[in-house]
């Protein structure tokens, strides 16, 4: 008999064949087959980069969750491996869903993951739990632990959640125990949800946990659930990053929905309480959310997110082979209070030949710069006002006759908003976002990645990031500017090869 493992590997395998490597990303991980969501279990092992991923290879929308898998030795050209973990025992049999990976002193690749089961609800209807589970592998092959779960609803404090309880983060300490950081949500005796709450287990031998505190919980303002905690140091900052669901806008600092956030602050390892002193945005696009990061080996901290978002999730075509993509793996640090993001090194490998305009005039309407074109692109750009200070400038891209996408800056307003409304969509899903952005009386730094089927924007060296994915025919490859006043404008633009 055909187990669901096996099952899943055959079928990705087969029907993988049909995807022309052409409709891919050149340099962003993308479904194997089906549907990906969230990254997992972000870990370098056996000489590679490995990313899972929530994985539905059957088809392009989500369903039960599997692990899909692949690796890179640059982050930026990946290579499918078999389907990592699928559904098949009692504690999963719902779904696989997202966890994180540690490698082990004997060499063993370990993963932590959070196994779905249905079981009856206390009004007697079927709910959904969620335990977390173990499996062990060598990098390709993973076997489930076979006295999963290991931290079931039975650990939890009093008000805590069975049915969202979820997303380990895993831990490996330097004198060998280990840490859990679990997302969960909170209940009152009637069951109304209270919001989301951080839990930290520990162990000694990653079997047998216990609970050792709550690091922190919803002040009611983030959202209602968190999901996929992580927390590291940088910068002299402890960082938390978290996924919100439910979140009301303040300002243009957070929009409605789901937004991945950072916490900075100060975690207390006497207490086991993170201290928050400033939250804000991970991205302020349209598409990111779910983020995980990795420390690497010259010591930078990597984060890769979902480049993609619950409320726009509607597909071009229903009949789409597959459908998620990761973002770009980008550099952290913390500066000036905030945390920055940037390009991981590695994609200046990927850059040809530059194509530079300097001091370019933009007047009053629309022009386009000779050799600056494409759907794989690097691009610079330096925007600083002529005589008085413009009202809005834009970078058109991803354009032809019936197609744009656009980034727009508007000086007065101190805003830039990314709208791809015209981008291709037959769905009327989320089209247009708003970053308030700091400049200098309308000069800006912009750096523009486009890998035909998204955009990833970079604000004054990484201060601020706006992501969204694109459903543009790959033919419309026209870039153009704009401006309603008079501004000049520096251009570096580089095609990157895949």
């Amino acid at each position: 008999m055909t187990s669901p493992l096996e099952r899943a590997r055959r079928f990705e395998a087969e029907h993988e064949r049909a995807i022309a490597e052409r409709e891919r990303p050149a340099f962003h991980l993308s479904a194997r087959v089906g549907w990906m969501n969230d990254p997992n279990g972000f870990s370098f092992y056996g000489g590679k980069y490995h990313l899972f991923y929530q994985y539905h290879p059957y088809d392009s929308h989500w369903g039960p969750m599997h692990w899909g898998h692949a690796v890179t030795s640059d982050l930026l050209h990946w290579e499918y491996l078999p389907c990592a973990l699928a559904p098949d025992t009692p504690c999963d049999d719902k779904g696989c869903f997202s966890g994180t990976a540690v490698v082990l002193p004997d060499g063993r690749h370990a993963l932590m993951y959070t196994g779905v089961a249905e079981v009856p609800g206390p009004d007697g209807r079927p709910r959904q739990v969620q335990t977390q589970n173990l499996a062990f592998g060598d990098g390709v092959n993973y076997e489930k632990y076979a006295g999963n779960p290991v931290i079931t609803a039975a650990d939890l404090p009093a008000g805590g959640s069975p049915y969202d309880f979820r997303d380990p983060k895993l831990y490996l300490d330097a004198d060998g125990r280990f840490r859990c950081l679990v997302a969960n949500d909170r209940l009152d005796a009637s069951g109304k949800r209270l919001g989301g709450q951080l839990l930290m287990f520990e162990s000694d031998d990653m079997v047998h946990w216990r609970l050792a505190s709550v690091p922190a919980q919803n002040p009611g303002r983030l959202g209602m659930m968190w999901e996929c905690p992580e927390m590291f140091s940088l910068g002299g900052e402890d960082v938390l990053l978290i996924s919100a669901q439910d979140l009301l806008p303040e300002g243009l600092e957070y929009h409605n929905g789901n937004v991945a956030l950072c916490l900075l602050g100060r975690f207390d390892a006497q207490t086991g309480r993170f201290d928050a002193r400033a939250d804000q945005a991970v991205d302020y696009g349209i598409d990111f959310y779910a983020p995980q990061t990795i420390l690497t080996g010259d010591g930078r901290r990597v984060m890769i997110g979902w480049m993609q978002n619950w409320d726009t999730c509607a597909l071009p075509l229903d009949t789409a082979p597959w459908f998620g993509q990761m973002s770009l793996p980008r550099e952290l640090s913390v500066k000036n209070g905030r945390l920055y993001q940037w390009p991981i090194r590695e994609l200046d490998a990927l850059r040809g030949a530059c194509v530079e305009h300097k001091n370019v005039l933009v007047a009053d309407g629309e022009i386009a710069l000779e050799g600056v074109r494409g759907r794989t692109v690097d691009m610079e750009i330096d925007i600083e006002p002529e005589g008085e200070i413009f009202t809005r400038f834009e970078v058109i891209f991803a354009a032809d006759a019936d197609h744009r996408t656009s980034l727009g800056f508007r000086p007065r307003e101190s805003t830039l908003k990314i709208d791809r409304k015209f981008s291709g969509s037959r769905r009327a899903i989320i089209h247009q976002r708003r970053a308030e952005v700091r400049h200098a009386g309308g000069r800006l730094r912009l750096r523009l990645i486009l890998d035909r089927r998204s955009a990833e924007v970079f604000v004054n060296g990484g201060e601020k990031a706006l992501s969204a994915t694109l459903a543009t025919p790959l033919s419309a490859d026209g870039i153009r500017f704009f401006c309603d006043g008079q501004c000049r404008v520096n251009v570096r633009c580089w095609e990157l090869r895949g």
